[in-house]
């Protein structure tokens, strides 16, 4: 599976986690356009189905327990919720989608929120998809990935609980996800697949968001 996970050098890898080991802090949460934070340099943003795992993945991408509140309730996050890594950087955590006990006034409302900040934050480098990958790519995913290349905004797949499966079946799902984006003008070639809790892949995802701040 390496040739499909970009590498990165001990350089690179130190890079990700001193970036990761200064301050990290909850800046604000966003309910409308009007309350958006100036831009940082660089803004990277997190999507993905209710109950993915996002704020695990926030939590050890960032070396934090609490950082990004856990909660087997999915539809907690309602806001744009900004998190400050340093002075240079902002980390997004976006509202779960596909979450089908919300108020329907509420997830349109959801829905224009995220529609106006993808079309409208000139220095939003990237949003990472996460994907369960005991299940793939589902179509409420794939409604979301429609909305990224409509709005050119470039986004990469990272798979979540890859250790709840076996090796074979991680080969399987990242080969059919990869297959599916091939045709997808928005989508990074690569993905990350990671483990919350047991750690694999933070590394390589530190190392990639910290090397966006040179770019």
């Amino acid at each position: 599976m390496a040739d499909r996970q970009q590498q990165f050098s001990d350089e690179e890898l130190e890079h990700g986690r001193l970036l990761f080991a200064g301050p990290v802090d909850f800046l604000m949460g966003v309910a409308g356009l009007q309350q958006l934070p100036e831009e940082f340099l660089v803004e990277i943003a997190f999507a993905g189905r209710s109950n993915v795992g996002k704020s695990s993945l926030l939590n050890a991408l960032t070396n934090r327990k609490d950082l990004a509140r856990t909660s087997n309730t999915p539809g907690r996050t309602r806001e744009l919720n900004y998190f400050k890594v340093g002075d240079r950087l902002a980390i997004v955590d976006m509202p779960g989608y596909g979450y089908a006990k919300a108020q329907k006034t509420l997830v349109r409302r959801w829905q224009a929120l995220v529609r106006a900040y993808l079309r409208g934050r000139a220095n939003l480098r990237r949003v990472f998809i996460l994907i369960d990958a005991r299940h793939g790519l589902k179509d409420t995913d794939e409604a979301t990935l429609e909305l990224l290349d409509e709005t050119a905004v470039g986004y990469q797949i990272v798979l979540t609980k890859i250790d709840k499966i076996k090796a074979d079946e991680l080969d399987e799902v990242v080969t059919r996800t990869l297959a599916g984006l091939k045709k997808r003008p928005a989508a990074h070639p690569q993905l990350h697949a990671t483990s919350s809790v047991k750690g694999n892949g933070i590394a390589e995802l530190r190392a990639e968001i910290a090397a966006m701040l040179d770019r």
